[in-house]
């Protein structure tokens, strides 16, 4: 028998297929047909997720696995800080190490194990990196700028300002106040730059963010591949970056920065050092249930003859949650 996870991180939610542990690892193919099939509330389980999370042997040195992240769609994102923090504490479990190298699609990125962020919430740290600007990284193009931080876009929104980072993956940052970020400006944008469009050809992921306070934030995302998200770590990792870099009165480097989005909170800390940017992103990584399938159904996308055994992890988690101030009407999906 085979054993899948399903985990989460901020209600970010991901199944974890470690390939490693395979007689025949999943094809391409096989793995996105698996991945449009379990992450979709009709045809799957548990309610489907966000994606899937795929770890394989490492490609680079030092590193002490690979995770590939497949989206809902089948496409495939550069990096995932909300689904590394799970496969963080996966491999940090299976190993026995507390502090190593996650061989990602563009890097390899440190993770280690964090404080419990309260009874019964294990979480983990994790690199969110590297960063560019150029706008061949996102890419984009039509909009008169070679870079965006903080600029005017009326081709995508009136009278907002936006910045543009790849953390690897791409995003696109607004600071609003709460009725904006409230409104539905980011469904109609989102849903706009992840269409047929003339400005992110490949599409973005779109970030707007609430200032709270001092070194605190609310962000809410519409993911490429997925759409609305109950968090996003390199969005909020993204954002975190950009709130320093734009706000530098309220956002500081190296120091704690706190991210509440619709699916609970994270912390980042901002890093600039030798000349480059990196974000550190702290939060839960959650795993809600077990599941136990045969390796070939698991290449048939067979779950039939699945057995579920849930872990008793969400009530802390929910627990937790709930002691959290909110600033607005949104909460988890």
């Amino acid at each position: 028998m085979s054993t899948l996870y399903k985990v989460h991180g901020s209600q970010n939610h991901f199944f974890i297929l470690d390939q490693t542990e395979l007689s025949t690892p999943l094809t391409n193919t096989e793995l996105v047909e698996f991945t449009k099939k379990i992450t979709n509330p009709s045809s799957g389980i548990l309610n489907g997720a966000d994606g899937v999370l795929a770890i394989n042997s490492p490609t680079r040195p030092q590193a002490l696995a690979q995770m590939r992240v497949i989206n809902a769609d089948g496409s495939e994102a550069s990096m995932c800080g909300n689904g590394l923090r799970t496969v963080a504490r996966y491999l940090s479990e299976k190993y026995n190490q507390d502090n190593f190298l996650v061989d990602t699609m563009n890097a390899n990125l440190r993770v280690r194990k964090h404080d419990n962020l309260a009874k019964g919430v294990k979480a983990f740290a994790v690199e969110i990196s590297p960063v560019s600007f150029n706008k061949s990284s996102l890419p984009f193009q039509n909009l008169g700028y070679n870079r965006i931080i903080d600029q005017y876009l009326p081709e995508i929104y009136p009278g907002l300002r936006f910045t543009s980072i790849a953390v690897p993956n791409p995003h696109l940052i607004s600071f609003m106040d709460q009725n904006q970020i409230e409104s539905n400006i980011l469904k109609e944008v989102g849903e706009y730059l992840n269409g047929d469009n003339p400005y992110f050809p490949d599409g973005v992921n779109v970030n707007f963010a609430q200032i709270i306070d001092k070194n605190k934030l609310f962000v809410r995302t519409y993911e490429r591949g997925v759409g609305f998200t109950n968090a996003c770590g390199t969005g909020m990792s993204a954002t975190s970056l950009a709130f320093c870099l734009t706000y530098p009165e309220k956002g500081f480097f190296n120091q704690s920065i706190d991210v509440y989005n619709p699916g609970g909170k994270v912390q980042t800390i901002v890093h600039h050092e030798n000349h480059t940017y990196w974000i550190e992103l702290i939060g839960n990584a959650t795993f809600t249930d077990q599941i136990e399938i045969s390796e070939a159904d698991l290449h048939n996308c067979d779950f039939s003859s699945i057995n579920i055994t849930s872990t008793e992890e969400e009530s802390d988690y929910q627990n937790f949650i709930q002691n959290l101030p909110h600033f607005n009407n949104f909460s988890a999906n």
